[in-house]
């Protein structure tokens, strides 16, 4: 069975990944086992090694380096899961992505240059469009049964994301600004997703269900279905 590693920006992305692609990916015709996500390194402090987030390219290289020569194993394949939002100016061809027209071309050249640098087959880019959060806002509504009791406005504050992201063909193209990224548009509108983010993403996604994010999603889609074909290669 080909096995994955993945590295991943914050506790959000590693809980939505055990709970969710994990077990689809093990579950599909050519099973992929999909490892304990593994934070991304913010670098050392004092010794020791502050994990989450995604500020320092050479601590995120570093340990994917790391992780590569720790795993050599030919069955075993390694991916990532960052933001484009708030994305470090030091990652390769981030100067050159800048210029491209579309946050589609952004992304793709990103990835490409990732790849380049980390220099291994075994390697597969993925960043987000723009961040996490617009996975959830693939389906406005799902937020409901989570901030129902905390927040007695849920309906009309999900009637407003809804209707705002009604603006966009794919919720991945909501915008990358400090106060219009998908998040902050989130927390505009149910302040508690602030401090609940870390539970509430994964419980929201969950109630979405990676169906609906791959329709409303393409960027993301593209990525699952790279996964998915891992096993299938390893066979052939």
């Amino acid at each position: 069975m080909t096995r994955l590693c993945l590295t991943v920006e914050g506790f959000t992305e590693q809980e939505f990944a055990l709970t969710l692609l994990r077990p689809h990916l093990a579950g599909i015709e050519n099973p992929v086992q999909l490892n304990k996500p593994r934070l991304a390194s913010l670098g050392k402090r004092k010794q020791r090694v502050h994990r989450g987030g995604v500020v320092s390219y050479e601590a995120v290289k570093n340990d994917i380096c790391r992780w590569l020569k720790e795993d050599d194993n030919p069955d075993v394949r390694f991916s990532t899961m960052f933001d484009l939002y708030g994305l470090p100016s030091g990652f390769p061809g981030h100067a050159e992505a800048a210029e491209k027209a579309t946050a589609g071309q952004r992304v793709a050249a990103l990835e490409e240059a990732f790849e380049k640098d980390i220099n291994d087959s075994r390697f597969i880019a993925y960043i987000q469009l723009h961040e996490f959060e617009a996975l959830l806002l693939a389906e406005p509504s799902a937020f409901g049964p989570y901030f129902r009791d905390s927040e007695p406005a849920i309906e009309k504050a999900i009637e407003r994301i809804a209707a705002f992201c009604e603006r966009y063909d794919t919720p991945e193209l909501i915008d990358d600004g400090v106060q219009t990224a998908p998040s902050k548009r989130i927390i505009a509108e149910i302040p508690q997703y602030k401090s609940a983010k870390r539970t509430a993403g994964p419980i929201v996604a969950a109630e979405i269900g990676l169906d609906t994010m791959r329709k409303k999603c393409p960027h993301f889609n593209e990525w699952l279905s790279r996964l998915e074909q891992l096993g299938i290669d390893l066979e052939q």
